[in-house]
């Protein structure tokens, strides 16, 4: 059961209206990294937690919060579309929804949604479900929620640089250590999990006794670049060994021949003996 409270979990008032910045923001909202990303991540990786207590709960704790962020964004984005744009902002437009739009107002905050944040991106691209990671392995989902939180933080302080309005900022000011403290739960959860003997440092810990063993422990260095060896992995008793000169394993990537009712194109190949196979016999291995 879900109770929504009429309260913001911080203030989301503009000092004045802002296309532009709405327009923004919908990447937080709707974005990959966004806030109904993590919010739909979480929930369903609680609901798909297999373990009761303090780690389902820690995940729909977060989970409800982050609906609240999305509700705090969409608030914002109302409030800045509100009297939206500024007459300088295109001079000899007098319908100030046509304003919007030229001045760089995300049309579909406008045609579409009223006035109105979207669950879409800052292009209007669709927000997907596709975005979310929720597998069932908690040392698996807590790592991406750290790279989901640190994404989100990233892109949140990009904004707060491109707006000096004194609402907005102080609105950011609050997103940036709520992900600070996200991102510093989910590191704390993983640690825990370890303690607690559920995982171990590689996700998931089992098959390691059945993977190649040789291969388990090097990294090769197929760029240009050679300063990958000089790296701390590459030192110490937990070393991780580089191939400087890695040899391929496998032969040719060569696909087989279509099947004929696929009319895919087949050029003649060399058999096991060495002969090639000329048109004639290609065509009757085809219809046979």
């Amino acid at each position: 059961m879900f109770r929504h409270t009429k309260l913001l979990q911080c203030e989301a008032k503009p000092d004045g209206p802002d296309a532009v910045l709405a327009r923004k923001i919908q990447e937080l909202i709707g974005g990959a990294w966004g806030e109904m990303t993590v919010a739909t991540q979480y929930l369903f990786q609680g609901w798909n937690c297999r373990i009761e207590g303090k780690y389902k709960d820690l995940i729909m704790d977060t989970a409800t919060e982050e609906i609240g962020h999305v509700e705090m964004l969409a608030t914002m984005v109302a409030r800045l579309l509100e009297n939206a744009p500024a007459t300088e902002v295109a001079h000899g437009v007098t319908d100030p929804a046509v304003a919007a739009a030229v001045g760089g107002m995300d049309v579909q905050q406008a045609i579409v949604a009223g006035g109105g944040a979207t669950p879409r991106d800052s292009n209007g691209v669709p927000w997907s479900g596709g975005y979310i990671v929720a597998s069932g392995n908690l040392l698996a989902d807590f790592r991406t929620n750290v790279a989901a939180e640190a994404q989100g933080r990233l892109q949140t302080a990009r904004i707060f640089n491109m707006t000096d309005d004194p609402g907005v900022r102080e609105m950011l000011k609050f997103n940036l250590a709520r992900d600070t403290v996200h991102q510093k739960q989910w590191l704390k959860a993983i640690e825990e999990l370890q303690a607690d003997g559920i995982e171990d440092d590689i996700a998931p810990d089992a098959l390691l006794d059945v993977e190649d063993q040789v291969h388990n422990n090097t990294i090769w260095q197929l760029s240009d670049g050679g300063s990958g060896p000089s790296g701390g992995w590459s030192t110490g008793e937990d070393a991780i060994e580089y191939l400087t000169d890695p040899e391929p394993l496998g032969g040719p990537a060569t696909a087989p021949k279509p099947d004929p009712k696929l009319y895919g194109s087949y050029a003649a190949v060399e058999n096991a003996k060495g002969t090639v196979k000329g048109k004639a016999q290609q065509a009757g291995e085809r219809l046979g």
